[in-house]
């Protein structure tokens, strides 16, 4: 499979938010978000193994743990990376799946947590999520929407309604999108939709949602790579 590139950090989003985790980025994306941040896993990388990505992996936590497997667009490689979470899992590893939810879901374990990236208006890729990958989801799934100002809080807002989230998934997550050009000062003062003004949408409209901050980026530099 193509990876970008694997490395231990902490996780910087949904429910499992500040736990130590390793990141296994995938080559590669059909998607073009207006304010992607990890641009550069588009293209190049490396080519890898099964056995070679599921090594790299226990040297960076040989105990198990957390493993998340991102992109990029993960699912683009679906005949490769569902053996990989079938291995991780197999080797007692928790792992999270990223994904836009635009790709078939059918053939994901039904251990891996599915973590799907809904997306909004703003994202200049609206209407990619395919809606029968609702059914795919399971008691311990979240749902994540990236939002950047109140047209996309009340996409995700209907959304949530519309197919009763709540009920069917561990967490719905309203996260404000980040300048994908940020750097330096690690605050919400990058975040194109402020936090607190997020919060009241939420609190006025009684949201069962979960406002989510993206940690790394208030923990290291925004632009850095590889935390």
């Amino acid at each position: 499979m193509q990876i970008s590139e694997i490395y231990k950090s902490l996780q910087g989003e949904s429910t499992y938010a500040g736990l130590p985790c390793v990141f296994v980025r995938l080559t590669g994306c059909n998607l073009r978000c207006s304010w992607c941040d990890s641009e550069f896993s588009f293209y190049g990388g490396q080519k890898m193994s099964l056995d070679e990505v599921a090594g790299e992996v226990e040297r960076l936590s040989p105990d198990g743990g957390l493993v998340e497997v991102t992109g990029g667009e993960p699912m683009l490689q679906e005949r490769e990376v569902v053996p990989l979470m079938d291995r991780l899992i197999e080797a007692g590893y928790k792992v999270l799946l990223e994904t836009s939810g635009e790709r078939p879901l059918g053939r994901v374990p039904g251990k891996v947590i599915k973590i799907l990236d809904v997306k909004c208006p703003n994202s200049g890729e609206p209407d990619t999520f395919d809606t029968e990958n609702l059914e795919m989801l399971q008691a311990h799934d979240e749902i994540k929407f990236v939002l950047s100002d109140r047209t996309d809080y009340e996409f995700a807002r209907d959304f949530v309604r519309r197919h009763r989230l709540a009920g069917r998934v561990h967490a719905v997550l309203f996260s404000p999108a980040f300048q994908k050009d940020s750097s330096g000062a690690r605050d919400t003062s990058h975040c194109l939709l402020d936090p607190q003004e997020l919060a009241q949408w939420i609190l006025a409209d009684d949201v069962p949602a979960r406002l989510s901050l993206q940690v790394h980026k208030l923990i290291w530099d925004p632009a850095a790579k590889g935390v």
